[in-house]
């Protein structure tokens, strides 16, 4: 343990035994080049399986839930379009929970409790009265960021357990948010913009661990030279300037869409309008593109969208569209698929997270029909 990962664990440990804990979904070793494994493949992918799966060996599948129908041994049907997700500790102590955002009309977000063994033994709603739920992210106090994807949109901060009433964190600003990521040792949750012409946002609450009230920052760029910003009014109407056009020399990103923060505080997103991968470093203040569709040596990855990190430190990043694959990115823009949906048309894949072991991944086809898989293996 260096001390970075000392002070975050003593950062969070006073709330740990209060509630859930999240699983770290980022984990990766960052040298200069980031920590992108420089051979992420688990080899190729077999023919489809029962569940219209191709996997490579060594790896088996299950359904979860299925829109519009019941989760097995419950009485909860499962929400349409399932989203964005993340893997929590059961308040319980034993076994772990998946929630996945809804992005429909209704919105909100839900849950599927598993038993120590990986047996479904409860499922129910957590976050109600929402609209285009779509990404989020998971903070390391056990909440779950569930973020709506409107021009009016907000954050609120959920209890994965439902067993606290969710919460809207205003100060997180107004607009079409995609994805949060927690950084602990930073102090602040980055945002993402699903906008051709979005930006890249920080949160930097007052109290740490408490999203009530902060400031909102934009990232600029000026000279090549990046900074961030406070943005002046973070929740404007729509007779207002919306945040991404409150500050000069604000950075643009096409369409940004799923982030995540590793344990030492380097930042990783996509933007899918341009099919790049990105990560920024906070220490140096630097930027880099780590992949991208056009110059990559093998474009296996199309329609860049929700990302994750596993245990190994493979960074995978779920395709909207393209092949219908989540695909392992590593060092020199390799990109190597380890799961594809078959069968299915006119949809996307969402929601990747890992279970506490690393052994199982978590993810959904979001339509036709909407359907949240299990893919258990030697992930890590």
């Amino acid at each position: 343990m260096d001390r970075r990962q000392f002070l975050q664990v003593m950062a969070v440990g006073g709330v740990a035994l209060a509630g859930p804990t999240v699983l770290a979904a980022c984990q990766p070793a960052i040298p200069e080049d980031y920590g992108l494994a420089s051979d992420p493949s688990y080899g190729p992918l077999g023919n489809p399986d029962a569940n219209g799966l191709r996997l490579p060996a060594g790896f088996s599948s299950r359904v979860i839930a299925t829109s519009g129908q019941v989760v097995a041994g419950t009485a909860y049907p499962w929400h349409s379009d399932p989203d964005g997700g993340a893997c929590f500790h059961s308040v319980t102590g034993q076994g772990w929970i998946y929630v996945s955002n809804s992005e429909t009309v209704v919105g909100g977000a839900s849950m599927v409790r598993f038993s120590a063994t990986g047996a479904i033994v409860e499922a129910h709603r957590i976050l109600s009265g929402t609209a285009a739920n779509c990404a989020g992210g998971p903070t390391p106090w056990g909440r779950w960021l569930s973020c709506e994807e409107h021009p009016l949109g907000q954050v609120w901060e959920c209890d994965p357990n439902g067993l606290r009433a969710a919460v809207v964190r205003r100060g997180m600003g107004t607009f079409q948010h995609e994805a949060a990521a927690v950084d602990s040792y930073q102090r602040v949750v980055y945002l993402t913009e699903d906008n051709p012409e979005g930006a890249l946002y920080r949160f930097r609450p007052t109290t740490w661990q408490d999203l009530s009230s902060g400031t909102l920052e934009v990232l600029t760029e000026r000279s090549g030279t990046l900074s961030w910003v406070a943005v002046p009014n973070p929740t404007p109407s729509l007779l207002e300037t919306p945040t991404r056009d409150q500050v000069a020399g604000t950075k643009r990103f096409d369409g940004g869409e799923g982030a995540c923060v590793d344990h030492r505080g380097a930042l990783f997103f996509t933007t899918k309008g341009d099919g790049r991968v990105w990560a920024y470093d906070p220490t140096r203040n630097r930027l880099t593109v780590i992949y991208d569709d056009s110059t990559a040596p093998v474009a296996e990855l199309t329609g860049v969208d929700n990302i994750v990190f596993n245990r190994r430190g493979v960074l995978f990043v779920a395709e909207d569209g393209g092949n219908m694959q989540i695909v392992a990115v590593g060092a020199g823009q390799r990109a190597v698929p380890v799961v594809e949906i078959t069968g299915v048309t006119g949809s996307e894949v969402t929601g990747p997270a890992f279970s506490p072991n690393g052994q199982r991944l978590y993810f959904s086809s979001q339509r036709n029909p909407g359907r949240t898989y299990e893919v258990a293996g030697p992930w890590s």
